[in-house]
């Protein structure tokens, strides 16, 4: 072959080389709209909403992201890095994710389940010893306090529904909750110390009565890596960080990426108006051995849509199989019952349930906004959130840094979104 013409084919190469890598590393390529069934003047409210936020002053900044039929339509960042950082938002920002972590370790325990290391309904000791013992705190005939061992133990279903009889000690008025608080659970130094703090603590509800939001995805994270042999951070970064090639997720931030990281801020209820977290109170993300089920996840908007992608294209993305699309469907469905769903004070809305690690939509109807029967969510501390909507194979996400954020961010966005699709599918 002329040296010439391998020269320019090198080159070629090269130059496509590098472009991919770009776009992988930043913007993914943002397809026309009309392309899958959706109007791009109509779309365009979506980047209104963002803009409107943030003039507002209700975020300093926000990265949305919608695709349908696997491809990106819109995809844009308004405002800074913080209140006091006015470095312009990027789409390739990093986030704190928090609880949208638990959609991750759903599939993370499913890829086991699929290699049979375990049943839904085998008991959680059978796998952390140190739930054998747990007992659940109740009233005696005359109102005082006392422990009795649990009708039944807790199984591994119902840790990913919430439904384990534990609790995430949010608030004081609850002597459970005290205890979860005085644990200092958050401050151990790995996941097995995290395991036995809370298994030493008392149940706050018999196993498989009620819905109630809890620590139990943390602990589904512990049975990984007993399952596994492998720490949690490693076993997503391989199992399907890697193979699904999102590059900017992980526990701890790598020195090259920090100045990526959006600024922690909070809703100050008293001023009415956003604030900067105080760097004593900002969760760190270097030198981390606490990796956690429920939360502690870093992420960007691209990669979390690699992620969705691969739930809608039932458990494959790009030639990479992940998960069966048989299972992919039954984590999908609605794994509580109407009575378990129904019982006590909790953060599901009406028409909504809990599949496996995920919030799923059983009654359309009755949600705050537009949706579609079956389809996933969840949201995170920080105020991020995401849908994933299967019947019309579209996929939502905003990142916002804020804690207490008044505003429905996801409902508003899901208006925004919906009304711009022209073709239903």
């Amino acid at each position: 072959m002329n040296s010439n013409v391998i020269i320019r084919i090198f080159l070629a190469l090269t130059t496509s080389l590098i472009l991919s890598i770009g776009a992988n590393a930043k913007d993914l390529s943002v397809r026309n709209a009309e392309s899958v069934g959706m109007s791009s003047t109509r779309l365009s409210k979506v980047d209104d909403l963002g803009a409107r936020y943030i003039r507002d002053g209700n975020y300093a900044g926000i990265v949305t992201l919608v695709a349908r039929k696997g491809k990106v339509v819109q995809h844009k960042a308004h405002g800074t890095y913080g209140v006091a950082n006015n470095k312009p938002l990027e789409t390739d920002t990093l986030f704190r994710i928090y609880s949208m972590t638990k959609p991750i370790t759903a599939v993370a325990a499913m890829m086991l389940y699929e290699e049979g290391k375990f049943h839904m309904n085998d008991p959680v000791s059978k796998y952390l010893p140190e739930f054998a013992e747990q007992k659940i705190l109740v009233s005696d005939e005359l109102g005082n306090p006392k422990l009795r061992a649990p009708k039944s133990p807790m199984t591994l279903r119902q840790l990913f529904t919430h439904s384990a009889g534990l609790s995430y000690g949010f608030t004081a008025d609850n002597p459970v909750d005290v205890a979860y608080q005085k644990a200092k659970l958050f401050e151990s130094k790995n996941l097995s110390e995290f395991s036995r703090s809370v298994a030493a603590l008392p149940l706050r509800y018999e196993p498989g009565t009620r819905y109630h939001y809890s620590v139990s995805m943390d602990i589904l994270g512990a049975v990984i890596e007993k399952l596994s042999g492998m720490p949690l951070d490693k076993f997503y970064k391989s199992r399907i960080f890697d193979p699904l090639k999102m590059q900017d997720t992980f526990f701890e931030i790598p020195v090259n990426k920090l100045d990526r990281l959006a600024s922690d801020q909070f809703w100050d209820e008293r001023s009415k108006r956003v604030m900067d977290m105080p760097a004593e109170q900002s969760r760190q993300y270097d030198k981390v051995s606490l990796f956690m089920g429920g939360g502690g996840l870093i992420s960007s908007a691209n990669d979390y849509f690699r992620f969705a992608q691969m739930i809608i294209n039932g458990g494959e993305l790009d030639g990479t199989r992940i998960l069966s699309p048989k299972t992919i469907q039954y984590l999908s469905l609605n794994h509580l019952s109407d009575k378990v769903r129904n019982e006590g004070v909790h953060d599901l809305h009406a028409g909504q349930s809990m599949a496996l690690g995920f919030g799923v939509v059983t009654n359309p109807a009755a949600m705050p906004a537009v949706s579609s029967l079956g389809e996933l969510s969840w949201a995170g501390l920080a105020g991020t959130k995401f849908w994933i909507d299967p019947k019309e194979q579209l996929v939502g996400i905003a990142l916002v840094q804020l804690y207490g954020a008044p505003w429905p961010l996801r409902f508003d966005m899901k208006a925004a979104t919906y009304q711009a699709i022209t073709n239903l599918q």
